[in-house]
């Protein structure tokens, strides 16, 4: 009998995550479906299975299901997985970085590299409830420049991406620079937003943009690959939306970024921009030495085969560690406040 596994998608940057999985379950000759949250639209290929009521999830009956996100509802059969949406940058540099913290829902975390690996195994020692695994990112299997198929534009394009974080997004500030330099510059642009940048004006001023410009395209949903393939340089701010990229084996400039390091070129004027786009796409030796060792360090499994080793650790999870844990924490006030949102009390 095949197994069934279940991908919930609570942002449309799940996608991108989660379809290598899916693509590595069906190779197994097992069954994926996805449960979409209303926060997330429908972009399901007519070969993908919804399922659309928690009592289709039930009786869908998952032994595992996989979350990119920080939450999940703890009343879905099977295992709780934790695949992440991106990978540990700080960005706020605060003490307790939130890509650590831990809420109660998860039986795995399947981590990237060491920089995730070491403090979450120095968690799983403190509260023992759950199992860590480090197997890679699901959505790197599709980064791997070995693996991808090279672009054959005319032009330089440039990749324009902002993260969502209140202080810290430039989209807010980059249209206006953004709409000239596309206006001067022999550059095609992709701009892409991150899914909970929800104010109309900045997404308007994006969207006329493109509309007026033959060079500018809006692209409102992040693809992943697909996307990072179609461009040679990645303008930012600070987002984990940086590694990805880097992962292509491409460069960075961001503006104004909260934790710079060598591996990146960051600006803080706009009028620098420019200037910094044009280095990068000279790809100096250095900088892409620099780029290298930053990726190995959150990302050391670059051989297509994380989704592999997500599966492998979900199969070892149950082998020998599910019913043989601590209980994990009651979590009673979200639990009950999830339900409250639902109106739905009656299964367990």
């Amino acid at each position: 009998m095949p197994r069934h596994y279940l991908l919930f998608a609570s942002l449309s940057y799940a996608y991108s995550i989660l379809r290598p999985l899916q693509e590595e379950i069906r190779r197994r000759g097992d069954i994926a479906a996805w449960y979409l949250e209303p926060t997330c639209p429908n972009l399901l290929q007519p070969d993908e299975i919804c399922l659309h009521t928690f009592k289709d999830v039930k009786d869908f009956d998952a032994v595992a299901t996989f979350a990119p996100g920080n939450w999940i509802y703890d009343f879905f059969p099977g295992i709780k997985v934790e695949v992440f949406h991106g990978y540990p940058i700080n960005k706020r540099n605060d003490r307790n970085d939130d890509h650590f913290s831990l809420r109660g829902w998860f039986d795995i975390y399947c981590t990237q590299g060491q920089s995730s690996t070491v403090r979450f195994k120095e968690l799983e020692q403190k509260y023992k409830y759950f199992k860590v695994y480090e197997t890679g990112w699901c959505k790197a299997d599709t980064l791997i420049p070995s693996l991808t198929t090279p672009s054959t534009r005319q032009r330089p394009v440039i990749l324009y991406a902002s993260t969502f974080t209140k202080g810290i997004s430039s989209a807010g500030v980059l249209s206006d620079t953004i709409r000239q330099l596309a206006t001067t510059y022999p550059w095609d642009w992709i701009i892409t937003l991150h899914p909970k940048i929800k104010d109309p004006d900045i997404l308007a001023a994006y969207q006329r943009m493109a509309e007026q410009l033959p060079n500018v395209i809006f692209c409102r949903d992040n693809t992943g690959a697909q996307l990072y393939n179609q461009t040679d340089v990645l303008l930012c701010d600070t987002s984990s939306i940086i590694i990805e990229y880097m992962l292509t084996g491409k460069p960075v400039v961001t503006y104004r970024n909260t934790v710079p390091g060598k591996h990146l070129l960051n600006v803080n004027e706009k009028s620098e921009i420019a200037p910094a786009i044009k280095q990068a796409l000279s790809r100096p030796a250095g900088l892409m030495e620099n780029i290298a060792a930053f990726c190995q360090w959150h990302e050391p499994h670059q051989d297509g085969k994380n989704c592999q080793r997500i599966l492998e650790a979900v199969d070892d999870y149950i082998a020998h560690w599910q019913g043989r844990l601590p209980d994990k924490p009651i979590n009673l006030f979200r639990k009950l406040k999830l339900r409250w949102k639902l109106r739905y009390f009656h299964w367990k």
